[in-house]
């Protein structure tokens, strides 16, 4: 289906996908005066749009199809080879503003050490752990720019591993605490932890037209009524086409790069919502469509100097992807154990629970591990009501028998009447191996007859085992603060969102994609600012920091504009000087 383009318009950048990766860059040049045009697969949906309703979840709605454009999945069997019978879907968000529609907004900064994770760790056999190129302070001015930008809530407590900040506090106060958010923080303390209120990219006061939160809820998963959540196009993207320099190119989908004689990239062709092909060229092209599909992108855009795809000399397209490892836990609150007052604050629906340790970011357990190893964060929450989903697993018994009639309704009453679900999160670092990486299928394309993108999603044991050791951690404050039941589970297979890598930066086009400034290896202006950037993730979700360096690398993009431009002003006037050399020596010869 790939045809030549009826339509070619220009403008000085072009950017592929409007998440956070692409809007900071399309929201600072254009704000600069340079024309930018920001091709987004999806629709452009507004607060209006977007329904406290669980039955219009973004799986269903704001993602893209999985019969049109699947990702074919390869992963571990039992047997110890592959499997690679599934399908998946990973993208987050198909939408203007991407997966940031949908955050929970849980925003955490990466710690100096994980810049350094090789050097401060050392080498674990399989995994391809490397140092960043930039460190904590090259980011630590942007993260700073993103809390007052996107507009982050929170309130600053020291703990032992609070990374450094150039600013004493967040810019907004923290969101509303739920009601038993003192039972954690007694909890923790008698643990002898440090308990510290979790960061969100939520409003509490008015930002730029944007409400603060309502507290409905409805959350993670779900879209934002009130703009109150910096997503990418309610923080950045609405005010940036108010400019005049930003055009905003709906379900277009990209398939094609095309590069010069010199390899550097020249256009972007795709296709629009009638399913004819265009093409936008530019000065500067920026990839930023999730992890997954921009090396998916970049090894469909063969040419001349690129015959493997666009900074694939050294096979490092798709290389080194990585998800989040971690795992889930429940305390389970029976309400009738406890007094009225505190059933009823139990009770409490909408205020957040934001809470949040990282005690054990960095591991010292000689009993656990034979070294100091990177550790993680445990994040505790409410889940958004889901009634009907909830109801749904109810059905079946401890036995997996199918319950009905009264035995069904006794269940269903106990459940949402007589307990209360409090929910944490382990977030550690997947180690980037051989075994996880991103190419394309063989003989799967998507519905405009591009090759759709083979994932392989091996993981480290490493990983599991601390997992394992933090989940235990999380169960052990749920047992602390008086829960009846808890448990938890690490778990090894990856999550369909805060997924990076694929395209990591470094200093050596022989091991990684791109270089410091994330510009593609062997190019000098196609530059990618998606999660695929991280060479590891950290141990918190990845969205502060793709915010941040997006905008670093806007950065870096203005400053090499600028440059072009004195180039191009200095040669004009040079041409300009011989022109009027030559026409005085004329004037001067026939006078």
């Amino acid at each position: 289906m790939i045809n030549k383009p009826t339509e070619v318009r220009e403008f000085d950048v072009c950017v592929v996908g409007s998440g956070a990766g692409g809007a900071p860059i399309a929201y600072e040049l254009a704000k600069a005066g340079y024309k930018i045009a920001v091709l987004e697969k999806g629709g452009w949906y507004r607060e209006q749009d977007f329904k406290k309703d669980e039955m219009l979840s973004r799986r269903k709605i704001f993602r893209s199809k999985i019969g049109d454009e699947p990702h074919v999945l390869e992963k571990p069997d039992r047997n110890g080879g592959w499997s690679s019978n599934e399908t998946a879907r990973f993208w987050g968000g198909n939408i203007v503003g991407g997966a940031s529609n949908f955050m929970s907004g849980y925003f955490h900064r990466l710690k100096p050490e994980d810049f350094r994770l090789l050097s401060e760790f050392g080498a674990i056999d399989g995994a391809n752990i490397a140092d960043w190129p930039i460190d904590y302070d090259d980011l630590e001015p942007y993260y700073t720019k993103v809390e007052q930008l996107i507009g982050v809530s929170g309130r600053v407590v020291p703990h032992p591993n609070l990374e450094p900040r150039s600013t004493a506090d967040f810019p907004f106060p923290p969101t509303a605490e739920h009601a038993i958010a003192n039972w954690f923080d007694k909890a923790a303390n008698e643990l002898g932890l440090h308990p510290f209120p979790m960061a969100r990219a939520i409003l509490t006061q008015p930002l730029n037209g944007r409400n603060v939160c309502e507290y409905s809820g409805y959350c993670g998963s779900y879209g934002c009524r009130s703009g109150a959540k910096g997503s990418a196009r309610a923080a950045l993207l609405d005010h940036t086409v108010l400019t005049g320099n930003c055009d905003v190119i709906t379900h277009a989908k990209a398939y094609h790069i095309n590069t010069d004689s010199q390899g550097n990239a020249v256009s972007v062709d795709y296709y629009d919502g009638q399913g004819s092909s265009a093409r936008i060229k530019a000065k500067i092209i920026v990839v930023a469509c999730y992890s997954m599909e921009s090396s998916r992108l970049l090894l469909s855009s063969t040419g001349k100097k690129h015959p493997q795809g666009i900074g694939n000399r050294y096979e490092q397209l798709g290389k080194n992807l990585h998800c989040c490892a971690g795992g889930t836990g429940h305390g389970i609150f029976d309400l009738t154990r406890f007094t009225p007052r505190q059933a009823a604050d139990l009770k409490v629906r909408g205020p957040f629970f934001n809470r949040a340790l990282q005690d054990w970011y960095f591991i010292d357990d000689k009993a656990a591990f034979d070294k100091r190893v990177k550790g993680g964060t445990i994040d505790f929450v409410f889940d958004p009501p889901a009634p009907t989903a909830d109801a749904n697993k109810l059905k079946w018994d401890d036995q997996h028998n199918l319950l009905w009639g009264s035995a069904f309704k006794k269940r269903l009453a106990s459940h949402f009447t007589e307990s209360r679900d409090f929910k944490f999160e382990v977030f550690c670092d997947w180690l980037p191996t051989d075994d996880c990486h991103v190419s394309l299928d063989g003989s799967r394309k998507d519905k405009w007859g591009s090759p759709v993108a083979r994932v392989k999603v091996g993981y480290h044991p490493h990983d599991l085992k601390v997992a394992r050791y933090l989940v235990n951690q999380g169960v052990q404050v749920m047992k602390r603060m008086g829960a009846q039941r808890y448990f938890g589970n690490a778990f090894t297979a990856p999550t369909s969102n805060l997924i990076a890598g694929g395209l990591r930066f470094g200093r050596d086009a022989r091991t990684s994609a791109l270089d410091s400034d994330c510009r593609v290896h062997g190019t000098d202006n196609l530059f990618v600012t998606d999660g695929s950037f991280m060479p590891t993730g950290g141990s918190v979700t990845p969205t502060w920091t793709i915010y941040a360096n997006s905008f670093r690398v806007a950065d870096k993009i203005k400053k090499q504009l600028g440059m072009t431009s004195i180039l191009l002003a200095a040669s004009k006037n040079q041409d300009l000087c011989v022109e009027n050399l030559v026409q005085n020596g004329l004037r001067s010869s026939v006078a």
